[in-house]
């Protein structure tokens, strides 16, 4: 992987690969280089534009440096689009799509954005849920219980307490253990589980909200939400698709996407 500086001093590790105009995929919690969807994703993607995953702060080969700030995040991801040639496409899953949507906001170079199932749950879930899963996943995290906190999460998008339990015993645990502390990175970004609203009305690119119809029902309302928070955003809904969205279903819908703005 190769690496780039951001403004405060952090190192972030990113790959390329393909030809043509420049896209970068922005994973959600947990994931990173080689431990997340975005790899396959980007072989698909590589015919048509050079493609650039990157991880995120704090995750794989990627430094930290705290106190963590939304800000630096988008610092993180500017520098990227600097290093692609700037500017460059966005897509983005999950709370990844957060950290897009506000650096889109602080005038960074993203002609279009492709979003997938951002989770802006508040008002579709239980009242109150939201807050308590930051309270109690801070308190684990300042207690140094990374793998309660991964735990915690797990359970919060709906993995079986048994499934978590097994887990805990596998070897990619210690994996999600060290990048632990990220998971209070999301969950600040995505403040609350709130359309950004006045994020959104800054941004006037052409966004296209993705969805998939095998997904809850939650996450179709938010990304539908999402869309109509945005200026000039499509909603979109993959037919049998769920949250891990499948790279060869996903792959030739961006493509049409992202190639549009090269036709234009």
């Amino acid at each position: 992987m190769a690496t780039l500086t951001s403004p405060d001093g952090t190192t972030i590790a990113y790959d390329q690969v393909g030809a043509g105009p420049p896209i970068i995929l922005v994973d959600g919690a947990m994931c990173y280089c080689g431990a997340g969807p975005m790899d396959a994703l980007a072989e698909r993607l590589a015919e048509h534009f050079t493609v650039f995953t990157y991880d995120r702060r704090g995750r794989g080969e990627s430094t930290d440096t705290a106190p963590y700030a939304v800000e630096r995040e988008v610092e993180d991801l500017r520098t990227l689009i600097d290093a692609a040639g700037g500017p460059a496409s966005v897509y983005a899953i999950s709370s990844g799509v957060a950290l897009a949507l506000a650096t889109a906001a602080a005038g960074a170079g993203i002609p279009r954005l492709a979003l997938y199932e951002p989770p802006y749950l508040a008002g579709l879930e239980e009242s109150g849920r939201a807050e308590t899963y930051t309270a109690q996943l801070n308190e684990l995290l300042q207690a140094g219980d990374r793998g309660g906190a991964v735990a915690l999460f797990m359970a919060r998008v709906g993995i079986p307490q048994q499934v978590i339990d097994g887990m805990r015993g596998s070897p990619g645990w210690p994996r999600m253990e060290a990048i632990a502390p990220t998971l209070a990175y999301d969950d600040k970004l995505l403040a609350g589980g709130r359309v950004p609203h006045e994020i959104a009305a800054q941004i006037t690119a052409p966004v296209l909200l993705l969805s998939g119809s095998a997904s809850p029902e939650s996450l179709q309302q938010a990304a539908a939400a999402t869309a109509v928070a945005l200026p000039n955003a499509t909603h979109r809904t993959l037919e049998g698709q769920t949250h891990d969205v499948a790279p060869d279903v996903l792959a030739p819908v961006l493509a049409e996407f992202f190639r549009s703005s090269v036709a234009a």
